[in-house]
């Protein structure tokens, strides 16, 4: 029988079983608990240390903004801002709910393009936003100080509340339902079990149970340290102040909206009838329980001494934008510890390498986000799929590189731009850089400027004459660069690094059966075949995208997206049946890729080979091993900018010694350096979809017109009988591919689509495609409204613009280059 730890009687006091286990109980876990309940699963135990909440929630400011840059993230806000007034009459706990709305200050340009980018994404989410003027401002808050604000985001279904009050009454609604809640009793270890199940032992016994949940908050690392895991995260120390009375607020009955204002770097609100502010300090910067950096067991309730010096200038900035408090003196001052990911969004999803053990944590905002987050990831756990996009907070998205010195600064730089505004293509240098291929100082040297994805240094674009990209979101000074790497690929020939694909290498007697079983598409029939395919959840959704190429009877090549390295390696993994006879290797950091595309490529490569390149012995969609300069390469003739060229997969440290030969090789034929925005805008001229952005979670393969792929005559494989069942289902999502008559900007993704006054759909990514002098895009909208000649717009920074559906590609819509 268990031992009882904490009483030495040798008998459980905590019941021994349980389908899931929720590990703390702040609002995170308790917002997952109430959604699962909800969702109607109620064997679930959620086990806390101390009392609900006494980890980081309880001192939190209570804040619920619904302003924020993420469209997916923005949907979890909009629902927490939602719920939280409707759970005390649900639940009778009293949650003191404040509906003071919010507004955020613009002070620049860019500050209210932003705006009207968010004004869009409210459009589609559902949350009440307009862009008002100063005067409009000064109506509602009379005191402010506004010589320096141009405008500002007023969203009034913002609103405030007392954390414990909305935990608890989360808390009280999931026992209603029939989950449990198991307080002061701390777990000590978690065991994976032979049978797959979780041994969970706590001080009151040993709980067995099929998934398990990480909702530690600030305890989180500690947690998954006991599976032998981790995670990249910093806790950091947050100071607010709350003033005495202000006489203007004792006067007025009405409270005053939330104020976020970038300039001090704060919020700034009425609490009762004082004066609330938070800092988000941009220098000295402080981690919680540094150097260790996560707390110690015993710790409960914890706060950390006040250091007001370090809060300078930015408060006082703060006090000068509302002057009225000034006078009021420091009542209190509360410095406790928030958890930061290195990229800002939560931790939601399955570990990477482990079955059944999740994370919901890591959220700088759980007050605002507790509710969704949890509604989102109790759809996800129950039933495969969630009904908004995950990929961005999926904890998959981050790998080994984000050790504990990269969480620090990414950590840092994440909280020091709480109230920065965010500009399209911005790169900002924390942490950088982590993975990069061998090329990677010559690249830079010749002018490179990199982007990262899952740490990975790839090339953007080429600053030949030295300049920096100008932020923007119009098009930004360096449009005329890209528009020549463009047009150097569709008329002569260019080059890119793109070594950060993550690569599989599949094989062994059950190979074929194995990815025919996993993928929507028929594995290749012959030796050398290339085929693009898709992993799909049990319900049809789309949770992955390869490229596959067949080297053998029983060797295959995985291709897929870096930033899905770790996701496609637990499909592959986790996807095999006990005794199939295959083996998996990632071979990511083993090989490099080069690009070489245009219609000079056959003439550039076919210096450096003896192998046959033509037509007719090399065509389109297969591969070969080769040599290239000497060294033994694996070359697919295919790409993601649509046209004639090859992908090289040599070992990584021969990259540098392919890329000097092409180069010298391409020299007479005009060869080109070119970065991941020329393929964007080549990809779209192609009407190429990208994963994570058309191809999601959310959407089938139907939705995503990629029936092409679907191979639905062939044996079974996961998704196929939602597939089936879809053909004949009423659809509500259909993707369309368009032009849009735009003028300085162009479609970026999350921009609503209208017909006439009425709001039916919302794009996914877009560009300008510099070669055929067209801004196109992709969305989704009803299936009634796919067809060709429906008369759509879509709001780019607050203008409407026409959007006119497209059946085929902009370019070269036989593949006549791709084949040439």
């Amino acid at each position: 029988m268990p031992h009882d730890v904490r009483s030495g009687t040798g008998v459980n006091v905590i019941q021994s079983h349980a389908q899931i286990v929720i590990v703390g109980g702040g609002i995170m876990g308790v917002g997952l608990l109430y959604h699962l309940a909800e969702e109607g699963c109620t064997d679930v135990l959620l086990i806390e240390k101390g009392e609900l909440t006494s980890g980081s929630t309880w001192h939190a400011a209570g804040q619920c903004p619904s302003l924020v840059g993420n469209y997916n993230l923005a949907k979890i806000h909009a629902y927490s801002n939602d719920l939280y007034p409707r759970l005390e009459a649900m639940t009778g706990q009293y949650v003191s709910w404040h509906a003071s709305g919010g507004i955020r200050l613009a002070r620049k340009k860019e500050d209210l393009d932003w705006f009207k980018y968010l004004y869009g994404i409210s459009q589609s989410v559902g949350f009440e936003m307009e862009i008002i003027g100063p005067a409009e401002i000064r109506k509602i808050v009379p005191w402010l100080e506004l010589d320096d604000v141009i405008a500002g985001a007023y969203t009034t279904g913002d609103g405030h509340a007392d954390p414990s009050g909305l935990t608890n009454a989360m808390a009280r609604g999931a026992t209603n339902m029939g989950a449990k809640i198991e307080r002061h009793n701390r777990v000590l270890d978690i065991k994976l079990l032979p049978s797959g199940e979780w041994q969970v032992v706590t001080e009151k016994g040993t709980v067995t149970a099929a998934i398990v949940v990480n909702a530690g908050g600030c305890f989180a690392r500690q947690i998954s340290q006991m599976i032998g895991s981790d995670m990249p995260l910093v806790n950091m120390q947050h100071h607010y102040i709350i003033t005495g009375n202000v006489p203007e607020f004792v006067e007025r009955d009405e409270e005053i909206p939330v104020i976020r204002d970038p300039y001090a770097s704060s919020y700034i609100r009425q609490e009762q009838k004082s004066g609330l502010v938070g800092i988000y300090e941009g220098v000295q910067m402080t981690e919680a329980w540094a150097p260790r950096g996560y707390p110690e067991w015993s710790s409960d309730s914890e706060l950390f001494p006040d250091d007001l010096e370090r809060l300078m200038p930015w408060l006082g900035y703060a006090m000068e934008r509302l002057p009225i408090i000034q006078e009021a003196g420091i009542k209190r001052i509360v410095n406790g510890a928030i958890p930061h990911p290195p990229d800002g969004p939560p931790y939601l999803g399955p570990v990477a390498g482990v079955k059944n053990f999740w994370l919901c944590c890591g959220s700088s905002f759980g007050i605002a986000q507790g509710a969704g987050c949890g509604k989102y990831l109790a759809q996800w756990i129950l039933h495969g799929d969630s009904e908004i996009n995950m990929t961005g907070f999926d904890p998959r998205r981050l790998g080994v590189y984000a050790d504990a010195d990269f969480a620090r600064a990414k950590g840092f730089q994440d909280y020091r731009m709480t109230y920065a505004t965010p500009l399209p293509g911005e790169e900002l240098p924390a942490g950088r850089p982590q993975r990069v291929s061998p090329l990677y100082t010559t690249l830079k040297a010749k002018g490179g400027v990199f982007t990262e994805t899952f740490g990975w240094e790839r090339p953007k674009w080429y600053s030949l004459d030295g300049r920096d990209e100008k932020y923007s979101y119009q098009r930004s000074n360096v449009f005329e660069v890209v528009r020549a790497e463009c047009m150097a690929v569709r008329e002569r020939v260019g080059i890119l690094d793109l070594s950060g694909f993550a690569k599989y290498d599949v094989a062994g007697p059950d190979a074929a059966a194995f990815l025919n079983r996993l993928c929507a598409n028929r594995m290749p029939l012959s030796i050398g075949g290339v085929v693009l395919a898709h992993i799909l959840s049990v319900n049809g959704r789309i949770l992955g995208e390869v490229t596959v190429t067949r080297f053998a009877d029983d060797r295959y090549y995985l291709l897929s997206a870096a930033g899905a390295e770790l996701r496609d390696l637990d499909h592959l993994i986790q996807g095999r049946l006990e005794g199939e006879d295959v083996t998996i290797s990632n071979v990511t950091d083993e090989r490099g890729v080069l690009v070489l595309a245009g219609p000079k490529a056959r003439d550039v490569l076919g210096q450096l080979t003896d192998a046959d390149l033509s037509n007719t012995s090399f065509r389109w969609l297969t591969g070969q091993e080769i040599d290239i300069a000497g060294k033994p390469v694996r070359a697919l003739r295919v790409n993601y900018v649509g046209e004639l060229g090859w992908e090289l997969h040599p070992a990584m440290q021969d990259l540098p010694a392919i890329y000097d030969a092409i180069w010298k090789a391409g020299l007479a034929h005009g060869i080109a350096d070119f970065g991941l925005y020329a393929v964007n805008s080549l990809r779209i001229e192609k009407g190429y979809r990208g994963w994570g952005a058309e191809l999601t979670n959310e959407v089938t393969m139907i939705d995503a017109d990629m029936q092409r792929f679907l191979k639905l005559d062939k044996d079974d494989f996961t998704g196929k009988a939602a597939t089936l069942a879809q053909i004949d289902d009423e659809r509500t999502l259909q993707l369309v591919y368009f032009e849009v008559d735009a003028n300085d900007c162009d479609v970026r993704g999350n921009e609503p689509i209208f017909l006439g006054e009425q709001r039916v759909g919302l794009t996914t990514s877009g560009g300008y495609g510099h070669y055929t002098k067209k801004s196109l895009g992709f969305g989704y909208v009803p299936p009634a409204l796919a067809a060709l000649g429906t008369t759509l717009q879509v709001a780019l920074l607050g203008q409407r613009c026409t959007l006119n559906i497209l059946t085929d590609p902009a370019h070269d819509p036989a593949n006549t280059r791709l084949r040439a």
